[in-house]
């Protein structure tokens, strides 16, 4: 039995459609007929047909016609000609334009049926090759990351190798690397993939929310407290929680932390009784913890738990192979969610792209990607539809002077984008590929503050 190849024949005459029909059927194949050849086109482009058998001379349209129409709208279309009048030059003819066969009226049932299972084993083939390249395609991704680049590919290497323990593991990078998709993926492939993944951004809160945020609290414990409240710790029992920033966690959160990590145990704000949980921590940092760790900001017992397992990711501008396949993904998501077909991006516009330098990385392609989709008006994005400072070239973007200390050239990158920006935190931090708490973070770092010439644009 064939269940589930659809074949349609499209023949004027009643006894060869009956006959083929019953004949294919009694195969197992799905067969529908057709008595014309405007008809037999109308079923064709209703749904789509494994095979399609055709006859060469029809009242209404050639059988070659209907075949050349058919290659048109659908290229990998199968179609056999059948006739009672052979002629060489007509078996030429209907092979150039892309017949997979051509059988001579009358026929054996048991000769199509052969024909038709030669069909169905080369189309296993083609499916298998399919699979293959999309297996081959699957060596550069990992998960929902993207990367072909051999640092990416070093990465994956090591994500498969951890993925398994039950080690804590410290993910570093820039923002907008995409260290919670790295988060996620460790997860996803670990035992605890059937628990929770909880995650918590640290720098986004004081650290007395903080410590409520991560270990709950008990009715009463404080003004607001009305009903007890489990902490993400515990709602991530037996699975995983995902610390990101956790360089900006005050003393008293770092010292909370190191006991969840030594004793797997924690007390909620205003309760007495301990309480256990299983739940492996990942955490993640855009900052230099060692370093950190030697200015007595961050403590050393819990530096050491934290850095069992390190991923570092590069950041975008050290993997620039990976841009194009990147843009491609961001492509289709964005042409998705504002229902548009654009094609590609242009030669001009993939250039500029490759020779930015990425402050925000990941995050901050993803942006220009969803801008050049919203605006774009024609099938392919032009270097006109990125964001405007994609248009300024290099040297303007990099204005900030190539012999300054990296810290100094972001502190003014983020002045200048608060400043366009009228100070709104919420659009700079996007515009930045940052979260709102980071951008606080470094503001509070750098001294930053708003000035009244701050609504001038520049």
């Amino acid at each position: 039995m064939q269940s589930g190849y659809r074949i349609l024949v499209i023949d004027d005459e009643e006894i060869v459609r009956e006959s083929l029909s019953d004949w294919l059927k009694k195969f197992g194949y799905y067969v529908e007929t057709a008595e014309n050849g405007v008809k037999g086109l109308e079923k064709m482009r209703a749904q789509p047909w494994h095979v399609m058998l055709v006859d060469l001379k029809l009242p209404d349209i050639d059988g070659l016609e209907i075949l050349r129409q058919t290659r048109k709208a659908n290229e990998n279309a199968v179609v056999i000609i059948i006739t009672a009048y052979a002629s060489v030059d007509t078996a030429i003819q209907a092979m150039k334009d892309g017949a997979y066969d051509y059988i001579v009226k009358p026929f054996d049932p048991d000769e199509i049926n052969l024909v038709l299972k030669k069909i169905i084993e080369h189309q296993k083939l083609v499916d298998e090759n399919i699979f293959l390249r999309r297996e081959l395609s699957r060596r550069y991704t990992f998960q929902d990351i993207i990367g072909k680049s051999p640092k990416m590919q070093e990465v994956f290497e090591l994500m498969r190798t951890v993925g398994p323990a039950r080690s804590t593991v410290l993910v570093q990078g820039e923002s907008g690397t995409g260290k919670e998709l790295v988060a996620r993926a460790i997860h996803q492939i670990s035992p605890r993939d059937q628990g929770p993944f909880i995650t918590i951004s640290c720098g986004a809160l004081s650290e007395s929310l903080l410590e409520s945020e991560l270990f709950g609290h008990e009715k009463g414990a404080f003004t607001g407290a009305i009903e007890q409240r489990k902490g993400r710790f515990e709602i991530a029992d037996k699975g995983t929680i995902f610390l990101d920033e956790i360089s900006d966690i005050g003393p008293k959160s770092q010292l909370d932390l190191l006991r969840v990590l030594q004793e797997k145990e924690f007390t909620r704000v205003g309760g007495q009784e301990p309480v256990r949980v299983d739940v492996r921590v990942i955490a993640a940092t855009n900052r230099d913890l060692s370093q950190l760790m030697r200015e007595r900001k961050f403590r050393e017992d819990l530096y050491y738990r934290l850095n069992v397992i390190v991923v570092t990711l590069p950041p975008l501008r050290e993997r620039r192979e990976d841009i194009p396949p990147l843009c491609e993904h961001f492509l289709r998501k964005y042409n998705i969610e504002n229902n548009k077909k654009i094609q590609r991006i242009s030669e001009d516009a993939l250039k500029q792209l490759l020779q930015y330098d990425w402050p925000g990385n990941i995050r901050e392609l993803e942006h220009a990607i969803e801008h050049s989709v919203a605006i774009e008006k024609t099938n392919i994005i032009n270097s006109g539809s990125l964001p405007v400072k994609f248009q300024k070239g290099p040297s303007e973007e990099s204005a900030f002077g190539e012999d300054k200390p990296l810290d100094e050239m972001e502190k003014e990158y983020i002045r200048k984008t608060l400043k366009k920006h009228d100070w709104n935190i919420q659009k700079a931090a996007v515009i930045l590929g940052i979260d709102r708490g980071t951008l606080y973070n470094k503001i509070k770092k750098y001294g930053l503050q708003e000035t009244k010439d701050s609504l001038e644009t520049q």
